[in-house]
């Protein structure tokens, strides 16, 4: 489901149509300045596309606890511009990609900062006006192999560059991704800093740690992972990965979807899992982990609903690079994570996509996610529970002069009886997005 809204800012996702021409001019100032005249001409230039998203976005959490901090809340502006080339020519093709972020602040102050929407400042508190950069991405080609370095984004299981903020949360290193095998994606990448959402620089990575389940503190020198996703037939696919955080924690993942058509409708089958060790000096601290989950859905006309477990075993949580989202079971929920050590978590949630009732692009969600037997080490807490209520209404107009302007509100409603100093507080977390993309 997209990420989309605020009532009454339809304006300020709106953006004028660009002439067709202008990626491929920009494109041809880029190859001027970096590639031999010999290799910029044909398919380089003549295949460049580009898209600009605008993006604005509010987050409020209320919190419900007795903590000095009574809310969090700020509304933000992002431009986010794509520039992609194509490819020289040859068996061998060379091309250029370039990102330009920019996030403005629309409304905040230091005593409800710290939505990651904006980078704040750590001595007042005060969030940036604004904050941008540009990231370049230089790609080859052969058969269907592609390999990316400079700024890249890894849609992984074990580490998903965030969406979930104003702007997308990218790396640097160097990826390949190759087709050439009918049905099977290999990929592979060494990444060496992570650029999170609300920061303009690269930093070196560390270990999600909330509720001081491992030592935040600590840094790896690298991300290294190969694996792959195989598509038996068009209802079975297959995830393997193995992935290595260089002097902190090693994880495979392993991954079934699958899709049986039953009466008038579909079963769906989501099966995940994760192995978590320490890995070189262990700087993080111990890492145990075994994190197996389920989701099976049902989907029949425009209605889907899907009932899900997730079982974490071990001595400890289950890792994750700090900034991604690990693909679990429980991923874009919106007040914790869900992956405490011991954690036993039920969910169920009920889709509707109003196109069969003939309205398209109108969707809603509604998901109930509960946690016991949960362990906080860090507070000597042992079971301990969580529970959220989430509720999501998207609509991307169809037609029009606001045509693809998209439009989200959720809400959440999170509770649990974690000691005071815990990460995730009582809250009732609210958020309303706008989005528009215009092909340039």
């Amino acid at each position: 489901m997209p990420e989309l809204p605020m009532e009454g800012a339809v304006a300020a996702a709106s953006v004028s149509c660009v002439s067709n021409n202008t990626p491929r001019r920009l494109m041809a100032l880029l190859a001027l300045s970096v590639l031999p005249g010999s290799l910029w001409a044909a398919g380089f230039i003549d295949d460049s596309h580009g898209t600009l998203t605008l993006r604005n976005y509010y987050l409020d959490r209320d919190y419900k606890d007795d903590g000095a901090k009574t809310a969090t809340r700020e509304w933000a502006q992002a431009f986010i511009l794509n520039l992609e080339s194509g490819y020289t020519p040859g068996p061998v093709g060379f091309g250029l990609d370039v990102r330009g972020l920019m996030g403005v602040k629309l409304d905040s102050s230091p005593d409800r900062s710290g939505t990651e929407l904006l980078p704040v400042s750590a001595s007042d508190k005060r969030a940036a006006d604004e904050y941008s950069r540009l990231a370049p991405t230089a790609k080859l080609r052969f058969a269907q192999t592609t390999v990316k370095a400079g700024d890249v984004s890894i849609f992984l299981p074990f580490a998903f560059a965030s969406p979930s903020r104003l702007l997308p949360q990218t790396f640097r290193g160097t990826t390949l991704s190759s087709k050439d095998i009918d049905g099977l994606t290999l990929n592979t990448g060494y990444i060496d800093r992570i650029n999170k959402r609300d920061s303009t620089d690269y930093q070196a990575m560390t270990i999600a740690s909330p509720n001081r389940r491992f030592n935040a503190t600590a840094t790896t020198s690298h991300l290294a992972y190969v694996g792959g996703d195989y598509q038996v037939n068009k209802d079975l696919s297959l995830r393997v990965y193995h992935s290595q955080i260089a002097d902190l924690y090693q994880q495979d993942t392993l991954a079934l979807l699958h899709n049986l058509p039953v009466g008038d409708g579909v079963l769906t089958s989501d099966l995940r899992s994760f192995f978590s060790r320490e890995d070189g000096s262990a700087k993080a601290g111990k890492v145990d982990n075994r994190n197996l989950s389920a989701l099976f859905g049902y989907r029949l006309g425009g209605h889907r609903v899907s009932l899900g477990y997730m079982h974490s075993s071990g001595e400890t949580a289950t890792p994750y690079i700090s900034g991604t989202e690990l693909m679990g079971m429980s991923e874009l929920t919106m007040s914790s994570d869900f992956l405490n050590a011991k954690e036993r978590t039920w969910q169920a949630i009920y889709d509707y996509d109003f196109a069969a009732a003939g309205v398209p692009g109108l969707k809603t969600r509604l998901r109930y996610v509960r946690g016991d037997h949960i362990e906080l080490a860090a507070f000597n807490a042992e079971d301990r529970k969580e529970r959220e209520f989430q509720m999501e209404l998207g609509y991307v107009i169809q037609s029009g002069p606001l045509k693809n302007v998209g439009f989200m509100a959720r809400k959440s409603i999170y509770r649990n009886d974690f000691p005071s100093g815990a990460a995730f507080r009582d809250e009732n977390q609210t958020r309303f997005l706008v989005l528009y993309t215009v092909a340039l």
